[in-house]
């Protein structure tokens, strides 16, 4: 399960482990978000990782969608490379129903990859962390192509914080996450948006990757 997490999350690439993330970096040519600065992700790592993100406009990618089986909505952010070649990402899995109204206290999984690095820190259960609130907000228009009718664009916009910390697979090494806030895109099916969803994703190994 964890080689399969792995080669699911994490783009391995040829760097050095020494090079400092997120300096000497430039905007990825693909990243994209929200308009503006209507995207963003502010967050406090500790532990094995220390930063203080505050992402925003050309400095953040972002993208979502539902989770596998009805388990809610998951959203991924991913800040800009530096020059060898490392970037962040963090996903948020979220136990709430695709274009639901505002809700609050949902239990969410966090996943920290280190691309790049072939690092991945999860907190590996829904116990852990919680979005205490949320509104998903649907966009005007479409970002799909006329060929992919019945999909939807939604703003997801949310806050929240950890309880305990994120690690490796294998538990070894812990990564403590403060409170989060942010606001990204996810683009749902005509089906996400209908179906039912359980109170609680079961915290089985596979909700490890949000």
């Amino acid at each position: 399960m964890a080689s399969l997490l792995v080669l699911l999350l994490i783009p391995v690439g040829a760097c050095s482990p020494r090079a400092p993330l997120g300096t000497a970096a430039k905007p990825d040519t693909a990243s994209s978000c929200l308009p503006g600065e209507r995207g963003y992700l502010r967050v406090g790592l500790r532990g094995a990782l220390d930063r203080d993100l505050d992402w925003r406009g050309a400095q953040l990618q972002c993208e979502g969608g539902a989770r596998p089986a009805g388990h809610g909505l998951r959203v991924s952010f991913a800040g800009t490379s530096n020059a060898a070649g490392q970037r962040l990402r963090i996903v948020f899995g979220i136990s709430v129903a695709p274009g639901a109204p505002s809700a609050g206290h949902l239990p969410t999984n966090v996943t920290v990859i280190v691309e790049g690095e072939n690092r991945l820190y999860a907190t590996q259960g829904e116990d852990k962390c919680q979005v205490e609130s949320m509104v998903q907000e649907a966009l005007p228009g479409s970002l799909g192509s006329p060929g992919s009718p019945g999909m939807h664009d939604y703003r997801i916009a949310a806050r929240g914080f950890c309880v305990d910390p994120a690690t490796t697979l294998d538990g070894s090494v812990r990564l403590y996450i403060n409170r989060f806030d942010f606001a990204g895109i996810a683009r749902f099916e005509d089906n996400d948006l209908h179906a039912p969803i359980p109170a609680t994703a079961p915290a089985t190994p596979t909700t490890a990757a949000s």
